[in-house]
């Protein structure tokens, strides 16, 4: 099985514009990405996927590989479809180009995920029930053999008597990291938006909708990505004490 990591990587994110390029820590923030994935085993080729010269170029500098792909994609599975179509693989993982700290094991645990199924991701327990109700935390519920049930920024599962579990751990927190198996990633760019994921403002809910199975691999805990300037920021001092 080879394996394919994306990483795509925009310049114009609305919160952090060239978030990719930051670098007071002396290297790019997607080089940060593309060190931590390097790590990992099982995976044979790593794609920075992005729609600027500059982070091409960024990328080109350090000794990534980088390929430009169109700046109208809604998505970054999208982008990795365009990537798949030029680039031959069994498996693409798209891994986010804005956590810096990703866990190599984290990938190397979907590579596993990946050995049986079209599509996988990971998730881990909640450590605190106060995130449990943030819509920007995503949970997800999960059947006997580990595939997905659904999605959502809901609290899942719902207990109708209202008693509130007292282990965080009741809760699946979805980490944004998918693989795909080729054509599934041809099939799933001809799809339209699905009903639910557009409620839920969930890329994966398609995927569901369409009946594709999506494997979850446990992890012990998420890592952290960079939305902010105080992300970064706190990144760099995590950075520098280490």
């Amino acid at each position: 099985m080879t394996v394919t990591v994306v990483i795509p990587a925009r310049h114009g994110a609305v919160r952090l514009p060239g978030k990719p390029l930051l670098r007071d820590t002396g290297k790019y923030l997607v080089q940060h990405v593309w060190e931590q994935v390097r790590r990992a085993r099982g995976v044979d080729r790593i794609l920075v996927a992005t729609d600027d010269e500059r982070i091409l170029s960024a990328v080109q500098s350090f000794g990534g590989e980088a390929v430009m792909t169109s700046p109208s994609c809604p998505s970054g599975t999208d982008r990795v479809a365009e990537v798949a179509s030029k680039v031959p693989s069994d498996v693409y993982l798209n891994v986010q180009g804005d956590e810096p700290e990703i866990d190599p094991g984290h990938v190397e645990r979907l590579v596993e995920a990946m050995g049986g199924a079209r599509m996988g991701t990971l998730a881990c327990p909640f450590d605190s029930l106060d995130e449990v109700g943030s819509t920007a935390r995503v949970k997800v519920v999960v059947d006997r053999n580990g595939d997905a049930l659904y999605f959502s920024r809901s609290p899942i599962p719902c207990f109708r008597d209202g008693a509130r579990p007292e282990d965080a751990r009741t809760y699946l927190l979805h980490l944004g990291i998918y693989g795909y198996r080729r054509d599934l990633l041809a099939e799933y760019a001809s799809w339209k938006p699905t009903p639910l994921e557009q409620a839920e403002k969930l890329e994966q809910l398609r995927a569901l909708e369409h009946g594709v199975r999506i494997r979850v691999g446990i992890v012990d805990r998420p890592s952290t990505g960079i939305d902010t300037v105080e992300d970064y920021r706190r990144f760099v001092e995590r950075w520098r004490s280490r």
